[in-house]
């Protein structure tokens, strides 16, 4: 056998071989992929083994949001609060209500006073006798009258300083009597002033107990759970001191206004005292 034919022979074989190789390289991963998915079996062979599927824990429900009011004025927490927290401001507003009805009329009042009280003394500064002073009505006519009755009723008298002591004594009762009907509402004002901020405190208290007794009940933390009852609360100390300060302020200016309207009335009683000594000591010169 010659050279040339066992070359022709080996390319044959090698070409013959060639497309076995290649599918057999083609198929190797197939194959590989086929044993990669082949399914679990349990120890006996009875079949895929169950897949064990988590799923999802279920979310937790959301807290109840709880929100405020939507009116937040002072009519809608007037509304929304307690009803011990609503007769609080309640009551505060009738002693607001009667700090400025005094305030009104009494400053009319002590506005007429003050005129009478300078027309009287104006009348007995001027007169020479008890007689001449001509008062028509008034403090000033009744201090007047008071003299000339004691001085009528002590007619005869040998005593002038004692007569003298009658009338000091009869017109310091008028001034005495004149100064507490000047008085008279200005009591109120001070009781205001003096308790309104504690009964504003205590409708405070009050609305913040239950602002709290809320909060256990809602089983929350929440601030809106406890804010509106807070603010009610609040409320009412600011009524308070709407009803206090007014009221201090009022019966402070209408204390100086009295005390003013007290010194002209003493200026007019001691005017009436002067006269009365004068005629005691005419009538004694007389009689001498």
């Amino acid at each position: 056998m010659s050279s040339r034919f066992v070359i022709r022979l080996l390319l044959c074989c090698i070409l013959l071989c060639a497309p076995l190789t290649v599918d057999a390289q083609e198929a190797s991963p197939v194959s590989e992929q086929s044993e990669g998915i082949t399914p679990d079996t349990d120890e006996e062979g009875a079949g895929p083994s169950e897949v064990l599927v988590v799923e999802p824990e279920a979310e937790a429900a959301p807290e109840a949001i709880v929100t405020l009011p939507h009116d937040l004025s002072v009519w809608g927490m007037f509304k929304s609060a307690d009803w011990v927290v609503k007769a609080v401001m309640i009551g505060l507003a009738v002693a607001s209500l009667i700090t400025w009805t005094v305030l009104l009329a009494k400053s009319i009042e002590l506005a007429s006073v003050r005129r009478r009280l300078n027309t009287a003394l104006q009348a007995v500064s001027g007169a020479r006798t008890l007689n001449d002073a001509a008062i028509k009505s008034g403090i000033g006519a009744a201090l007047v009258e008071a003299a000339r009755d004691e001085l009528v009723l002590s007619s005869g008298a040998l005593q002038a300083n004692g007569v003298k002591e009658r009338v000091a004594s009869s017109l310091s009762r008028i001034e005495a009597g004149f100064a507490r009907r000047l008085s008279s509402g200005t009591g109120l004002l001070a009781t205001i002033g003096a308790t309104a901020p504690f009964v504003g405190l205590f409708g405070t208290v009050w609305g913040i107990m239950n602002a709290f007794i809320g909060i256990s009940t809602a089983n929350t933390t929440n601030l809106a759970v406890v804010a509106p009852g807070i603010a009610e609360a609040l409320l009412a100390t600011a009524l308070g001191l709407v009803a206090a300060i007014p009221a201090v302020v009022i019966y402070n200016h209408f204390a100086r206004r009295i005390a003013s309207l007290k010194t002209s009335l003493a200026d007019i009683s001691a005017a009436v005292l002067r006269l009365v000594s004068r005629d005691l000591d005419r009538g004694a010169s007389q009689r001498s």
